[in-house]
């Protein structure tokens, strides 16, 4: 690895419901809090995601920037177990998880803000 390369670290979303966005992430997609500044910034994590929500209450809603609202392609080893957990506790699943001829098993996933996920698998 050189200087410049790149790692992951976090993603960053414009909230305007800060504890319910937060709420969301946690009771919902099954993420943990991992640190917070007030009532401006909450981050959690899953595995080695974090998303890092801060509180902008006059900010453009993401469910009006139709399929620009999405932020992230994350991968997982089971996208079919990750659908049951989310769909369990409620999740706002966009499409249920299905092959792709790029070689993935894709579902998505939007907040109740309207920020969208893909979560996908190799197959």
């Amino acid at each position: 690895m050189t200087k410049s390369d790149l790692r992951p670290h976090a993603y960053v979303l414009a909230v305007q419901d800060l504890a319910g966005s937060t709420a969301y992430f946690v009771d919902v997609l099954g993420f943990a809090r991992e640190w917070n500044e007030g009532d401006n910034w909450q981050c959690v994590i899953r595995g080695q995601v974090r998303v890092m929500l801060g509180r902008c209450p006059d900010a453009m809603k993401p469910c009006d920037l139709g399929d620009h609202s999405y932020f992230g392609y994350l991968e997982t080893d089971d996208v079919d177990t990750l659908h049951n957990e989310f769909a369990s506790r409620g999740a706002r699943i966009r499409t249920a998880p299905a092959n792709k001829p790029w070689g993935r098993r894709e579902m998505a996933v939007e907040t109740p803000e309207g920020h969208r996920i893909m979560f996908a698998q190799r197959i």
